[in-house]
């Protein structure tokens, strides 16, 4: 069949047409709004990757080193 070279490049074309949106002066204050951001609360976001690093640190985790005791 030559079906998937088509909708390849009509996805291709897709792709590279959709992307990057230029942002006016007066939309940047909603972007930089609190729910905006990829981790809005800052102490839950540190205490999410602290147990992430404690379960993770026996088999590597984000970076080598310690135990899965959580005692760095």
């Amino acid at each position: 069949m030559v079906q998937w070279p088509w909708r390849l490049s009509v996805f291709a074309f897709a792709a590279l047409t959709s992307a990057c949106a230029t942002v006016q002066p007066w939309q940047r204050g909603d972007l930089a709004r609190t729910e905006m951001a990829f981790e809005p609360d800052a102490v839950l976001g540190a205490y999410r990757r602290h147990v992430e690093f404690s379960k993770e640190a026996a088999s590597g985790g984000p970076t080598l080193g310690g135990g899965g005791c959580g005692c760095n």
